[in-house]
């Protein structure tokens, strides 16, 4: 079951209290002394803290898969294990506080979506020896999270989503074909952003293009950044998973969508719900699920450590046959066999 903190002046309140009479004492490696392999404990059900960093589609859609994964190994909310699930609303101060107060309260092993969550809950447990289970991050590496993909080496691990950046500029080549220029709106601050956008830059003269990024701080300059790109006069804009630009991808296409601009988005959510006009997109279900079993083994006693990080990368092609005609666009035929969301329920 799925239940959501308010957190207030009371709750900040509370968690400064809790704050100083949080016990450490846990190691990394055995997260709760007292479980047992079948996420029981001694009288007292497994803490799961569960932090995402916004609601939009694909991170939903990690949380679903999550849950399923913690079930499918035997973690059933209510039942075995206790979690504990707050949507940080994409500011930093409320994902800060929500990842303290998880440590506060002695959570057996925190989860955390997105990669500006995972800073904020490895940062607060780290030094308490809470193992830290991420999922959506695109570059854990550079975000600091671990050491290496293969080798962690420190009290994080999860799953990374390694976005198909040779089909994705496959596809809009083959549906823009005299198309020069792709727009990039990131926020400076998010590492997977950064990193992502200096692979797209490298592989985009391969297919003839070239990058006009524009950078932006929060949410409060997307809608800027938006109309700098449209003034730039880009051919089309190609969206990363850069959470504070979905987190207002509408805002987005309300500057393109009016400059005849179409948005080539970075999940299938993107474009069933939002208006992009196709993406080469992963399943982020899966990359819930997966994150799940992870965080299970390290339950049952496997060391977050070793655990190597999954990275994901498999994609398939999807489109809007309404979005594009939008954009007079159409459908080539090396495509026609890929997944029109307008038929999806």
């Amino acid at each position: 079951m799925k239940k959501s903190k308010k957190l207030t002046a009371v709750v900040l309140a509370a968690t400064l209290a809790l704050g100083l009479t949080a016990c450490g004492g846990k190691t990394a490696t055995s997260p709760s002394a007292s479980a047992s392999a079948d996420g029981s404990a001694s009288g007292e059900k497994v803490k799961i803290g569960i932090l995402q960093y916004a609601t939009h589609a694909s991170l939903d859609d990690c949380y679903k898969g999550i849950l399923d994964g913690l079930k499918e190994q035997g973690y059933v909310d209510g039942e075995n294990c206790t979690i504990d699930f707050v949507n940080g609303q994409g500011e930093t101060e409320t994902n800060n506080l929500a990842a303290t107060n998880f440590v506060s309260e002695g959570d057996d092993i925190i989860i955390a979506i997105a990669t500006p969550s995972a800073t904020a809950c490895y940062g607060a447990a780290k030094d308490k020896g809470i193992p830290v289970v991420f999922s959506a991050c695109s570059d854990p590496v550079g975000a600091g999270l671990v050491t290496s993909l293969e080798n962690p080496g420190t009290g994080a691990t999860g799953t990374s989503d390694s976005l198909n950046f040779d089909g994705q500029l496959k596809m809009i080549r083959a549906m823009m074909p005299d198309a020069k220029t792709i727009g990039v709106l990131y926020t400076t601050s998010e590492a997977n952003s950064v990193s992502q956008l200096a692979k797209l830059k490298e592989l985009a003269p391969t297919y003839g293009f070239e990058i006009v990024d524009v950078g932006v701080t929060d949410a409060s300059e997307v809608a800027t950044g938006a109309q700098t790109l449209v003034s730039k006069k880009v051919d089309c804009i190609d969206n990363l998973t850069d959470n504070n630009v979905v987190n207002n991808l509408s805002v987005v296409a309300n500057a393109t969508n009016a400059a005849g601009i179409p948005i080539f988005g970075s999940e299938i959510e993107q474009v069933a719900k939002y208006g992009c006009v196709a993406s080469e997109t992963l399943d982020y279900v899966a990359l819930g699920k997966t994150t799940g079993e992870m965080a299970a083994k390290i339950l049952k006693g496997t060391d977050v450590k070793t655990m190597p990080v999954s990275v994901v990368t498999d994609s398939k092609p999807v489109y809007s046959l309404k979005n594009m005609q939008q954009f007079k666009l159409t459908l080539p035929a090396e495509y026609s066999s890929a997944t029109n969301t307008d038929t999806q329920g």
